[in-house]
């Protein structure tokens, strides 16, 4: 049996586990057809709508004073942390801004049709509103390892899980959920945050170098020695590396990717209206049959939360560590991740797939791949700049994944250990090896499922100090209007 089919074996193994636990559905009658409907999606959709109108709308009202305060206007030199807020949100957007905007997009399509790609917009404004109390929540119960070295934080839904029960005399309950995350933000930074990526990365350098017949075929663990290496050599670093990394990477991958898929766009500007047409249509109106419009919303939401992870928790972990004394500020440079990840990028990626109609041609659920046909039904060799950027993101959200799971980790091992950090920062590099080895279909499914499960303690944390936080951000707006 060659390697890669032996680890495939294993992987489908773990993945059936792992699944049914986590995506355990719920089935729905609705005008005489029945729905499977997944109950983790019903929650994590529950809580960003409930967040926004609890907030009165902050995502859409303070957006222009969340853009203001990234770019620096309040910031003060006495602030206290370990990375600016700039380099927080690329980081953060390093772990989101991956192969979930270009192969995420593409599943969605190609699963729930063109109407998906609307509920992933919708999903990812309403996302702004839970990433908001993520950051906020993450800098207000951020953790000192060494008191007299503020310079040095961690933070995370470990740290205000923990600190939401331990103020209603529930502490254990609150370690209880604290760990859960821990736990699962440990196996979903190996899943979401390094297989998935490495596996869609491999797979779109095998599309441009020849296929099935190329000679990468096969060699997804040749592709993912390379790739351990060069992860190797960032996340030696800690987190100031991490940063600076993503800090660069972030944007110019950003500006690559949309300039691509503006040019594909523009080249088929005579479908634009269609395009927009189907899009709300397979979206919104019964006429496209009720199944579609379902499935369509089911696959949009489940491919918004995996492309900007809000409600997830993940986002908290980096903007815990932001040079800021004021939690509310970084709440809104947080709610600004889900609009460039969700918003404009998976919008632009879904345009240029449904514009130039290469999913209706596609079998079953595909990835990369069919991203890939829709840049190149425009110009040939495109498929080249997206083999590049493809990799960019793959390897920025394996680093930033790295150092979630590692905070993770260090939580659980009940503080900073540089041997322990040592082992993970190896295992985690060989885990990059299997992802490029193993199938598109289990990576995706285990991928999910570690993400997902995150949600679930997360969640639980945010409607407990929702109150609290509201109490905050009243007393900053009243403050900001003073000034």
């Amino acid at each position: 049996m060659a390697i890669d089919q032996l680890i495939n074996e294993h992987i489908t193994t773990i993945a059936d586990s792992v699944e049914g636990v986590v995506f355990y559905a719920k089935e729905v009658e609705f005008m005489g057809e029945a729905f499977a409907v997944p109950l983790i999606l019903v929650w994590l959709a529950a809580a960003s709508l409930f967040l926004t109108v609890y907030f009165n709308f902050i995502n859409i009202r303070y957006f222009g004073h969340a853009v203001r305060v990234l770019r620096g206007k309040y910031d003060k030199k006495s602030d206290k942390g370990e990375i600016n807020r700039f380099q927080a949100l690329m980081t953060s957007l390093s772990g989101t801004v991956g192969l979930g905007n270009i192969a995420g997009v593409a599943v969605a399509v190609s699963a729930g049709g063109p109407g998906a790609v609307f509920w992933m917009a919708l999903m990812g404004m309403f996302g702004m509103s839970a990433k908001f109390a993520e950051a906020a929540l993450g800098v207000k119960y951020r953790h000192y390892p060494n008191p007299k070295n503020k310079n040095h934080v961690v933070g995370g839904p470990m740290y205000y899980l923990k600190a939401a029960f331990d103020k209603r005399d529930q502490a254990h309950f609150g370690s209880f959920l604290a760990i859960i995350f821990a736990v699962c933000v440990v196996f979903g930074a190996v899943g979401a945050g390094n297989m998935f990526q490495a596996n869609q990365a491999f797979q779109q350098v095998v599309n441009v170098t020849g296929g099935d017949g190329g000679y990468f075929a096969n060699k997804g663990w040749m592709f993912g020695l390379g790739l351990a290496a060069l992860v190797g050599i960032v996340i030696i670093g800690g987190l100031k590396s991490i940063a600076r990394v993503a800090s660069k990477i972030v944007p110019l991958m950003g500006a690559l990717y949309l300039i691509a898929g503006v040019v594909v766009i523009a080249m088929n500007y005579q479908n634009i209206p269609n395009g927009l047409m189907l899009i709300f249509q397979m979206a919104l109106t019964p006429e496209a049959g009720i199944g579609a419009l379902l499935g369509g919303l089911l696959i949009g939401v489940q491919r918004a939360a995996f492309s900007n992870e809000a409600g997830i928790g993940s986002a908290a972990i980096v903007h815990a560590t932001a040079k800021t004394n004021d939690h509310v500020s970084q709440g809104f440079v947080g709610m600004l991740g889900p609009f460039i990840d969700t918003i404009v990028i998976c919008m632009v990626t879904g345009l240029v797939i449904v514009m130039t109609g290469v999913y209706e041609g596609g079998q079953g659920i595909e990835g990369v791949s069919l991203t890939s046909r829709a840049f190149e039904s425009a110009i040939p060799w495109f498929p080249y700049v997206l083999a590049f950027t493809v990799f960019l993101f793959a390897y920025s959200t394996i680093i930033a994944w790295f150092y979630y799971g590692l905070r993770g980790l260090a939580y659980l091992a009940g503080g900073e250990k540089p041997s322990l950090e040592m082992l993970y920062k190896l295992a985690y590099c060989g885990f990059i090896v299997v992802g490029s080895a193993a199938s598109l279909d289990n990576i995706i499914r285990f991928s999910d499922s570690m993400i997902f499960a995150m949600a679930v303690p997360n969640i639980i944390g945010l409607y407990i100090l929702a109150p609290e936080l509201k109490k905050d951000i009243k007393k900053y707006l009243q403050a900001l209007d003073k000034k």
